[in-house]
């Protein structure tokens, strides 16, 4: 199918100018990228390694974390390693099937993500209201959102795919998002604007009419806890939760509500650099850090190695 509609385009790559109009600080964010990078690989692979080691962390809540944990991965190595490259090298160049497969992906994660978070959502309604029924339905929870996320991608990617491109290619961005690849199109790009809008405005208000509706719930449950000790324990289970959701929707809001002007293309890229290699090195320091069982995990993990080598 790619193949195919790139006879529609004279554009055989792309350029990403990335962040090339502040030269002296390419070495610097180089360094910066790759240390948030480094932080997000060793910090979600270690989350998915304590979930799956210690049996007291085999529940649904933990099901769902280790899945958060893989799309972080996922989406961070989509955009992270071309970032690093283009920071480094003169050749800023990407194919237009390596740009069209890069879109694809990050699109994808980013959706899946996106109702992952609102899965968990309800597995925090439901461990808070209705533990009996905790363990119900978690793998088709989590299918669903992968099948959603890729369905969404595939239907955007192939509108991009019909578009025709070409001049000088030149996408100032630091990756394939979205906007930048629209900004390089020469033909009509309405049809592919109106299937983003619509998908877009779809995914998001219902992912967060699926986490307001969960917490409203909890809220009023938790009110009507007779005990103190209850309502504590209640809201420490959501707390990591409701901090990871502000900030993934707070910046995914900010970067397609801004006008895509020749001004707003630094904020674009800023808050594409947030929500793509940012958040996916947070996530797992706001579920660990807050976490007693993970954090108790990692302890005797650490202690077990140091008594290993000591004898």
């Amino acid at each position: 199918m790619v193949s195919e509609v790139r006879n529609q385009s004279s554009v055989a790559t792309f350029i990403l100018v990335g962040f090339s109009e502040f030269p002296h600080l390419q070495a610097p964010l180089f360094l910066v990228f790759l240390n948030i990078y480094t932080v997000t690989l060793v910090g979600n692979l270690g989350i998915i390694v304590v979930i799956r080691i210690n049996p007291k962390l085999h529940t649904p809540m933990y099901f769902f974390l280790s899945h958060l944990s893989f799309l972080d991965i996922c989406y961070s190595s989509v955009f992270t390693p071309k970032l690093l490259e283009i920071l480094v090298v003169e050749d800023r160049t990407i194919s237009f099937n390596g740009c069209m497969t890069q879109f694809f992906f990050i699109c994808m994660f980013v959706v899946t993500e996106m109702f992952m978070l609102a899965v968990m959502a309800y597995d925090r309604f439901v461990a808070v209201c209705n533990p009996l029924l905790y363990t119900v339905l978690c793998a088709l929870l989590v299918a669903g959102t992968y099948m959603w996320g890729g369905l969404c991608s595939l239907i955007i990617t192939y509108s991009l795919l019909q578009l025709s491109y070409c001049g000088s290619g030149l996408m100032n961005h630091f990756g394939c998002e979205y906007s930048a690849i629209i900004s390089v199109s020469c033909s009509d790009s309405s049809f592919s604007q109106m299937a983003c809008l619509v998908i877009s405005v779809l995914s998001e208000a219902c992912s967060l009419l699926i986490t307001l509706a969960s917490y409203v719930f909890i809220v009023v449950i938790v009110i009507r806890m007779p005990s103190k000790g209850g309502l504590r324990k209640a809201f420490s289970t959501c707390t990591s939760h409701l901090m990871a959701i502000s900030i993934f929707h707070g910046i995914i809001l900010l970067l397609y509500c801004v006008p895509h002007s020749k001004n707003s293309w630094l904020l674009v890229k800023v808050a594409t650099a947030l929500y793509s290699v940012m958040i996916p090195m947070l996530n797992p320091l706001i579920y660990s850090l807050r976490n007693k069982d993970v954090k108790e995990t990692v302890r005797r993990l650490i202690n077990s190695k140091l008594h290993s080598q000591l004898t």
